[in-house]
């Protein structure tokens, strides 16, 4: 009779197992089946909408503990949120001067950021600043506007125009891979950075983006980051982006310059003749 028992407890086990096994397949086959994206009146994945990065990268886009800002007078109002990172293998592999360079420019954040200045933020930087940004989207052309500094970009799908000039947004060439738009970005002048923690770039800088659509509300967004003159290989940085779900959502006005004309130019005021 406990044998029976035995059996039959054994057997009610394996099924069970067995039952679970099949689930957990099922859920895993689920799983791997890549989203399909809605599409455009020409059948591409739609991006269109209003995306946001929610990460620290625009404060340093390595690992990072939380620190101290560079004014120290603003207390916790100014200071560092810790990160994770967005760079594969959390290195950037500065070569020797630029490594020193790079230093330099993190003792001189605090008025050597271009951010400080209100220049347009460059790309990839424009992506994962702390404001949101926007994707419109047709068959020859997709307009990328940005929160900060109103700046924006134009991303040619088709008659590609040429472009001679360097300049803080770049040229923008786009083609499509399956569901994944992939932006081939060049003409980049040298007065970026990628972050407040001083990571900077020449004007040999190319950028490839890719965004591809990870589910309804989010994206994933790829940078490989070539600079001859800065970085020994090629390396990338990649992050999700979230879709702005308010009802009412859209881009606000942050025209900074008005913010820093003091900063920038107070000290070429006209003194009163006494």
């Amino acid at each position: 009779m406990r044998n029976r028992l035995r059996a039959v407890t054994f057997a009610s086990a394996a099924a069970i197992l067995i039952a679970a096994l099949q689930l957990g397949a099922v859920s895993i086959t689920s799983g791997a089946e890549a989203y399909k994206a809605p599409r455009t009146a020409d059948g591409k994945a739609n991006l269109n909408g209003i995306w946001q990065a929610l990460n620290t990268a625009n404060w340093d886009i390595q690992e990072h503990a939380a620190r101290s800002g560079p004014a120290v007078a603003l207390g916790a109002a100014g200071a560092v949120p810790a990160g994770l990172g967005v760079v594969e293998g959390d290195e950037i592999p500065y070569l020797a001067a630029a490594a020193a360079k790079k230093k330099e420019n993190f003792e001189h954040r605090l008025t050597a950021d271009p951010e400080v200045k209100c220049y347009l933020p460059g790309v990839p930087r424009a992506t994962y600043m702390p404001y949101p940004f926007q994707i419109v989207q047709t068959p020859k052309y997709i307009l990328v506007a940005y929160e900060f500094a109103g700046a924006s970009r134009t991303i040619y799908m088709d008659n590609v125009p040429p472009n001679p000039v360097d300049s803080w947004m770049g040229h923008s060439v786009g083609h499509w891979e399956g569901d994944t738009l992939v932006v081939d970005v060049t003409r980049l002048n040298d007065q970026t950075w990628f972050d407040r923690a001083g990571n900077f770039h020449s004007d040999a800088l190319h950028v490839v983006e890719r965004y591809t659509p990870l589910s309804p509300d989010a994206l994933t967004y790829e940078a490989i980051i070539e600079d001859p003159n800065v970085f020994s290989r090629p390396w990338k940085m990649s992050m999700p982006l979230y879709r702005r779900l308010e009802k009412n959502a859209q881009l606000m006005e942050f025209k900074c310059v008005e913010f820093v004309e003091e900063l920038m130019y107070g000290h070429l005021r006209k003194q009163p003749s006494k």
